[in-house]
């Protein structure tokens, strides 16, 4: 099967994916959770009633706090998140609920955060996918380092890494648009995991080919890689089904609080293993051949 014939086609559709990536995380933008923006946020549930998100809404609204949001979890189960409650917000909005809705609520979970640590927040999640970044760039050069121009091995990982990120968070904001997700702490938890099973992948088809330019010195690049792909292919879908299946069962049947956790896993899965076939090793022939060849 000669995958690498066409890859200039791969390219483009990634290229296209990635410039609609860039453009959501504009407009509408990545839905930051308080971890990100400071704010409070509550869990209720109600035993006997089952609310509507606009009687919640509006009892919040009645209590002083005008941007809300009201995010059913089942179970007559609600999230909120609010601005900075205060001393005696949440008593206000407990009171308007039992009000409209005629029964009080019982508070699972209550947290806020300071706009301080939601600085630092951001601030150290971008350390964090920089370092590690860092980190696989200088293993790669040092594992391949008996290969002629390195260094071309450890930039495509990282453009390939680079292409997955944008492409989970491009995806998780649609996605949120539907399912009311927000990005947290956790969230960049998902974004790391994401970073080492992409890595990991696309250091298994570079393995191949490395092995295989040892071996076939005669055979230009092209088929090289066509054939390290060819012989990887298997492999990395097995391993990203087997997970996939493993995640989703995990998103259908497991708690509502890692669920968008596990959302980031499911797309990071599903995009790492495409791009480790289609993307990166296509760079490798892109510094050898250029696009048009």
């Amino acid at each position: 099967m000669n995958i690498m014939t066409n890859k200039i086609y791969f390219l483009y559709f990634s290229i296209a994916l990635m410039l609609v990536s860039i453009i959501l995380l504009f407009l509408p933008g990545l839905p930051l959770g308080i971890d990100f923006t400071s704010g409070s946020t509550i869990t209720y549930r109600w035993d006997d009633k089952t609310p509507a998100q606009d009687e919640i809404s509006n009892a919040i609204q009645n209590a002083g706090f005008e941007s809300s949001i009201v995010q059913s979890m089942g179970n007559n189960e609600f999230y909120i998140r609010t601005a900075d409650l205060g001393l005696n917000g949440k008593d206000l909005i407990d009171n308007e609920l039992e009000i409209i809705i005629g029964e009080k609520p019982v508070t699972l979970d209550t947290n806020t955060v300071g706009s301080s640590v939601a600085e630092n927040t951001i601030r150290n999640s971008i350390i964090a996918v920089f370092i590690s970044s860092f980190f696989v760039m200088l293993y790669i050069i040092y594992a391949f380092r008996n290969i002629e121009k390195s260094y071309l091995y450890a930039l495509a990982a990282i453009l390939t890494l680079i292409h997955d990120v944008f492409l989970v968070m491009g995806l998780f904001i649609i996605i949120s648009l539907f399912l009311g997700s927000t990005v947290n702490s956790i969230f960049i938890v998902g974004i790391l995991t994401v970073i080492g099973y992409s890595v990991n992948d696309t250091i298994v088809i570079f393995d191949r080919i490395r092995e295989n330019t040892t071996v076939n010195k005669s055979m230009d690049l092209l088929n090289i890689v066509n054939k390290s792909v060819n012989e990887s292919i298997t492999r990395s879908l097995g391993t990203s089904i087997t997970t996939s299946v493993v995640i989703l069962s995990m998103l259908l049947f497991g708690g509502q609080s890692l669920r968008d956790f596990l959302i980031v896993l499911l797309l990071g899965v599903i995009i790492g293993t495409y791009s480790s076939i289609f993307v990166a090793s296509n760079l490798l022939l892109v510094w050898k051949y250029g696009f048009r060849k």
